[in-house]
């Protein structure tokens, strides 16, 4: 993986499928060091970081379950103590609650 000079750290949620992976991935290639999110596959969260790291790049798996504001702030401090910064955070965890977003409360 060859990368652009460094850019900062940033966090994809929900990171070990699909869009997350692919995010993460690109973001690596940028130049940025990546957080992979994950809430319960930490198989598929440390091959990517692994894939990450054999290619060039810095990673790291945390899980974190995006709904529990502690668990994120957690996330959010682990960033900032591994990269010394967070540049950027790519929220691609899916969460379904059934009503709109404007009724929606902190704990939904």
């Amino acid at each position: 993986m060859e990368t652009t000079s460094e850019r900062g750290a940033a966090i994809v949620t929900g990171a070990v499928r699909g869009i997350g992976r692919a995010t993460a991935l690109r973001l690596a290639r940028a130049g940025f060091k990546v957080v992979v999110n994950y809430r319960g596959e930490a198989e598929l969260a440390n091959a990517l970081v692994e894939e990450i790291m054999a290619a060039g790049g810095t990673a790291l798996a945390y899980r974190a379950d995006v709904t529990d504001p502690e668990q994120v702030g957690a996330m959010i401090q682990a960033a900032i103590d591994q990269f010394g910064r967070l540049d950027a955070l790519v929220n691609n965890a899916g969460i379904t609650r059934d009503t709109l977003l404007l009724r929606m409360r902190d704990e939904d």
